[in-house]
């Protein structure tokens, strides 16, 4: 099969450089030219538009940072789904909402292609070592034929159901784990002022309910005052607020995710923005 990859960013181009490691006829493309040539020094074939990057390929692996992004670069006559072949597939990897997935699939079967969203899990590190979790939404055939591609991309690969499902679940695990960092991030801040040793902390927490993948991950970070971005509170931001919205299409309350999208709102307004989204401590008094 031939391939193109389109947004070669943190995530994006950790998948990307993991199907070159795996053998995959690979164009790239991306907005910045520096970045083409790196991933060209890895395997990649050089595309000098996202246009050229979609022509005569069996797949376009997409990563965009926001869903308008993603319309503006497929959908219309200026999109590039205009320009492929018949049959072959769009695979989403951006984080984006059930709306703009559901709209894209719509012009991706008008055109006669195939579509999954296959949004990701955890972050650059595991993208970058094939260890990044992919959930699949979108037709099970249309799965089964590109299953073990993305089984060379990132492990685990878990067929979620359709794009509305898989688009929807990573919302929710956002929306649970980014609330959890606020959480956390409270609960540390509590520790020191009570004066508690922070790796009698760390460890004693290890056997309660409080232990988490963000506590074990972010908690050492607050202790040692590191802040650098992993996964930024813009980053965190944005996705926040896509799940907010996503609940009130659906007409579900929900008041802890809501105030963190308030937290985050005034964390990025504080100028924390390109801070890790733990930079939310720095808010509390």
């Amino acid at each position: 099969m031939k391939f193109a990859f389109i947004g070669l960013g943190k995530m994006g181009g950790g998948l990307c450089k993991t199907l070159l490691k795996n053998g995959g006829d690979v164009k790239v493309y991306d907005i910045v030219p520096a970045t083409v040539a790196n991933f060209v020094g890895m395997g990649g074939k050089a595309a000098r538009s996202a246009h050229e990057a979609a022509l005569d390929v069996d797949a376009v692996f997409t990563s965009l940072p926001l869903p308008q992004d993603l319309e503006r670069l497929l959908l219309g006559e200026a999109g590039i789904l205009a320009v492929m072949k018949k049959g072959a597939a769009l695979i989403d990897v951006s984080t984006i909402d059930p709306a703009c997935a559901r709209k894209i699939a719509q012009e991706v079967e008008e055109r006669g292609l195939e579509f999954l969203a296959c949004p990701l899990g955890k972050g650059p590190a595991q993208a970058n070592t094939g260890e990044a979790p992919i959930f699949v939404g979108g037709r099970k055939d249309v799965f089964e034929k590109y299953r073990e591609t993305l089984q060379k991309m990132g492990t685990p690969v878990t067929y979620i159901g359709d794009i509305e499902q898989s688009t929807a679940f990573k919302l929710i695990t956002n929306l649970i784990g980014m609330t959890n960092v606020q959480v956390m991030a409270e609960g540390v801040k509590l520790a020191q002022q009570m004066g508690i040793d922070p790796q009698v902390f760390m460890s004693a927490c290890k056997d309660t309910g409080a232990m988490s993948y963000q506590f074990t991950v972010r908690a050492p970070w607050i202790f040692s005052n590191d802040f650098a971005p992993r996964f930024a509170v813009n980053l965190a931001l944005k996705d926040v607020r896509l799940g907010v919205g996503m609940a009130e299409q659906a007409g579900v309350q929900c008041p802890c995710f809501s105030e963190a999208l308030r937290l985050y709102t005034q964390a990025a307004d504080k100028g924390l923005g390109n801070e890790d989204c733990v930079a939310v401590y720095k808010l509390m008094k």
